[in-house]
């Protein structure tokens, strides 16, 4: 029977020497040791699945075609509204300067209807008539307009009737004689023309019927 030794079974005793040198003096490498080493080899770096990056960046797209959309929408929105000021802008000095105008030349009506009457009875002569004739070229250079002729039909919106009568000559309510004429800038009326109008004689129709058929018999 084999006795075992003292010494068998029993951790020997005396120094132990571990090399914690991080580089390898053999090849140079860094050594990867413990359970830091053990730990990066059994566990790789988690991998991000490829669809929720794709679905990740097509959300971002949208969202940016989202806010490229709002702005555009802003800046037509801007433009309709500046374009809407001009406009009114336009518009309205327009009409400060026909008002301002009409204001001057209403002044100026009563001197031109003398001019009128003097070329009727033949008065114009001689730097009277020059003087005349400038000042009618420089209304009608401002915008100054003349209206009212006879044989036009009525209208009682640019027409002032102050005479009325029946008259075999016309088949529509018409001007037979101007008083006074009218003025205007563009569409605003500044006189309106006092006319005499005449409406169709309802009898003389039947009058030139019941002769004609007397010139038969």
């Amino acid at each position: 029977m084999v006795t075992p030794s003292p010494d068998e079974g029993e951790e020997k005793e005396g120094p132990v020497i571990r090399d914690k040198r991080r580089i390898d003096p053999e090849t140079g490498q860094v050594r990867v040791t413990g359970e830091s080493g053990a730990q990066a080899a059994e566990s790789p770096a988690p991998e991000a699945p490829a669809d929720e990056g794709a679905k990740a960046g097509d959300e971002e797209v949208a969202a940016l075609q989202k806010q490229v959309t709002e702005r555009i929408a802003d800046l037509q929105r801007l433009k309709a509204e500046y374009d809407n000021y001009r406009k009114r802008v336009e518009r309205d000095r327009v009409a400060v300067r026909e008002q301002a105008l009409g204001q001057v030349l209403s002044e100026l009506l009563p001197v031109l209807d003398d001019i009128g009457r003097a070329r009727e009875h033949d008065e114009l002569h001689g730097g009277f008539r020059s003087v005349a004739e400038s000042l009618e070229a420089i209304t009608g250079k401002l915008g100054l307009e003349r209206y009212g002729e006879k044989g036009e039909p009525f209208d009682p919106t640019v027409h002032e009737a102050l005479m009325h009568s029946l008259s075999p000559d016309v088949t529509e309510t018409s001007v037979v004689d101007v008083l006074q004429p009218g003025y205007r800038i563009g569409e605003r009326i500044l006189r309106a023309a006092r006319v005499a109008v005449a409406d169709p004689d309802p009898d003389a129709g039947g009058g030139s019927g019941g002769d004609a058929g007397g010139d038969g018999e």
